[in-house]
């Protein structure tokens, strides 16, 4: 599987983006840096050496006995290592297909990241058109499709190499999968957007196109996970495999369906709206040691603004703090380790509040400064939106919309 993730009054939705909001970015867990490919982060997910593992056991043991049964054991094992490896290079290709597509339409492209269900591209933004959506998303395919060609082509030139023949029937049939597969007209699936694309174009009304297209993705997900569930029940325990698959799906366009109605909540807000303007300032000179003493343990607070004279020079943080070592704290100012404002990211008071909440994910921070020209009117964080959507639920939908 490989694909894409971009950066009302369902009460399981907005508990779901609760959770994610206080968790930041799903895809920022650890992972292993491979490089940089055209400016692009590649990292490999830890659940990718799994896959590996048990993708290279199959074809070892399973597969390639089948195909060539006078093989070596070690010859066994050697292709079918040799075999997963080209596969997920054959996945890497299939994302930076979407990337590249993606950087011709100036979408940024954050990262690629490999796991257990092969890999995603992370792009910076929506694309601002059908056409442009419908681009991005049949470009990783696309290259599945070419890559399987190519495999195919290459097939008689290897007959007399039986390893490499191996090999490359099964990335030919492989590559056919995985381009079959992305294209179930589901989202998240590279299918599903192209579906959503079609259904923008009709509708003109991305955020409708999007509920079908999810709703559709959910539909495929139980298909898969009755299938599979139904074939293990027969005795094929592949089927584990695919209801596996189906549950994957299933949650990511869940969870799709549920930003959806998140990001209905939030319109028409912006960050003036749900902002904390208590954000405490501090002299440059203050040690940290004071600061936590002081603010931090007897005020709750967890983030200052480093100010002198009226002028606002930074910004203090928890996080900051603790990169200092605690034997350090008594000697350390706030100076040495805040954030310089002119190093920050800010948006205005009328920034919409969706916006700001992609920013706060895209950038992978806690809080953003809130600024009216020079002057720093606020602070904007997770636990602000999360507060301010519980304040709308409370009040209710006839009176939510009152607030904007």
């Amino acid at each position: 599987m490989a694909g894409l993730t971009r950066g009302g009054d369902d009460s399981g939705g907005s508990l779901a983006w609760k959770k994610r909001l206080q968790q930041g970015n799903p895809m920022a867990r650890a992972t292993v840096p491979l490089g940089r490919i055209l400016g692009i982060p590649i990292n490999l997910d830890y659940s990718w050496f799994l896959i590996f593992g048990l993708l290279t056991w199959m074809l070892a043991g399973n597969y390639y006995p089948k195909e060539f049964p006078h093989w070596t054991p070690a010859m066994y094992w050697v292709t079918g290592a040799a075999t997963a490896l080209l596969l997920f290079a054959s996945v890497l290709l299939h994302e930076l297909g979407h990337a590249l597509v993606a950087l011709r339409s100036n979408i940024p492209v954050r990262s690629i990241t490999l796991f257990i269900f092969g890999g995603v591209a992370q792009i910076g933004a929506e694309p601002l058109t059908p056409k442009a959506e419908f681009l991005i998303a049949i470009a990783g395919p696309a290259v599945s499709l070419a890559l399987a060609l190519l495999f195919n082509v290459l097939q008689p030139a290897l007959a007399g190499i039986e390893p490499l023949l191996g090999l490359v029937k099964y990335l030919a049939y492989i590559n056919l999968a995985l381009a079959v597969f992305n294209l179930i007209p589901g989202f998240p699936l590279d299918g599903g957007r192209v579906f959503r694309s079609i259904v923008w174009a009709a509708t003109k009304d991305m955020r409708r196109a999007t509920l079908i297209a999810a709703n559709t993705g959910r539909f495929f997900g139980f298909l898969f996970i009755f299938s599979g569930v139904w074939r293990a029940l027969s005795g094929d325990l592949g089927g584990l495999w695919i209801a596996f698959v189906g549950w994957f799906l299933e949650n990511a366009a869940s969870a799709q369906v549920h930003q959806v109605a998140f990001q209905g909540l939030l319109a028409g807000h912006t960050a003036s709206q749900a902002m904390s303007s208590h954000c405490p300032s501090v002299a440059p000179d203050i040690k940290l040691q004071q600061l936590v003493d002081e603010h931090v343990l007897g005020g709750g607070r967890r983030c200052f603004l480093v100010v002198q004279g009226g002028q606002t020079l930074g910004m203090m943080t928890l996080h900051r703090i603790k990169e200092v070592p605690r034997s350090q704290w008594a000697s350390t100012t706030a100076a040495t380790v805040m954030h310089p404002m002119r190093e920050l990211k800010s948006i205005g008071p009328r920034t919409d509040l969706w916006a700001a909440l992609q920013l706060l994910d895209r950038d992978g921070v806690n809080q953003l400064p809130v600024m009216e020209g020079d002057l720093v009117v606020g602070m904007l964080s997770r636990d602000d939106v999360i507060s301010f959507l519980g304040t709308m639920q409370e009040l209710g939908p006839a009176t939510t919309r009152q607030i904007a």
